[in-house]
């Protein structure tokens, strides 16, 4: 299995960069534009944030679906294990601490605008037949205030989880596609055709790209659904928390991903399935 590294700026980068989707689910690309600083800077304030009592006052509403997520708070579709992990939900508009806002806004809006352009290049290579079932085009599909910018914190393991935890269980992605800058550490795996399970590269200049079923469903399976899972570390890595920062672009809520079968209608359904309401 072969995960392509594209560089943006090459001539054949929207090709490449849809080969990759279509054969692993996923695909890494350099030359992005967004400056390594910026990463950096989430990691640091949300770490403090993460490691602080006041993440309690901003506990979740399983309404707005905003704020903080505990540990235990979701458990991947299939599976009756919760994963090991704490999250924070960012949408526009809503609940964010104040000394967050600006610097995590300034990134979300950079991923999104490369969540967009990267959908525009993954149309620009796909087939007549699958373009012309859509109700319109991928990038027209895409809506802002439902796309979630979740703030991920894997706490360092402490040797009593329930057996057969993971930070985060095979699953895949409810959405179009998932835009995934280098975590803090090692652990994300995808899993081949085979059923084999491979390292994903998680490079300071790189970010990393997958589909979700909403883009499988709505492209009639020609960009699958990607399995991934994070797992745990062994050793010195175990005691160490580990944080990513996954923008994970969703469409209007009226987009048809199948006759009779809106986006709003499958994301109430998924949110059920893992425990988060909907």
């Amino acid at each position: 299995m072969k995960v392509l590294k594209v560089d943006l700026h090459a001539k054949n980068a929207a090709e490449l960069f849809t080969r990759s989707l279509k054969e692993t689910g996923f695909g890494v690309v350099t030359n992005h534009g967004i400056p390594d600083h910026m990463i950096l800077a989430a990691y640091k304030g949300w770490k403090a944030f993460f490691n602080s009592d006041r993440k309690k006052e901003f506990m979740f509403d399983p309404k707005e679906q905003d704020g903080f997520f505990p540990v235990g708070a979701e458990t991947a579709k299939g599976h009756q294990i919760a994963d090991v992990k704490e999250f924070y939900h960012v949408y526009p508009n809503k609940r964010i601490p104040d000394e967050l806002r600006e610097m995590t806004f300034e990134l979300r809006t950079r991923l999104y605008d490369l969540a967009k352009n990267l959908l525009s290049m993954v149309q620009s290579q796909l087939p007549e037949e699958i373009v012309a079932g859509f109700d319109r085009p991928l990038k027209e599909m895409v809506s802002n205030n439902r796309t979630l910018f979740r703030i991920l914190n894997y706490p360092p393991l402490r040797s009593d989880e329930t057996p057969g935890a993971l930070r985060a269980q095979a699953h895949e992605d409810i959405n179009l596609l998932t835009v995934l800058p280098a975590a803090s550490a090692q652990g994300l795996q995808v899993q081949d055709i085979n059923g084999d399970w491979h390292v994903v590269p998680c490079d300071l200049d790189s970010i990393a790209v997958n589909t979700g079923d909403m883009i499988d469903m709505v492209t009639r399976g020609y960009l699958p659904a990607t399995t991934h899972r994070v797992i745990n570390p062994d050793g010195d890595a175990a005691r160490e928390a580990r944080m990513s920062l996954p923008l994970f672009l969703h469409p209007k809520a009226d987009v048809l991903l199948q006759p009779g079968f809106t986006a709003d209608d499958f994301l109430k359904q998924r949110l059920r399935e893992i425990g988060l309401g909907g």
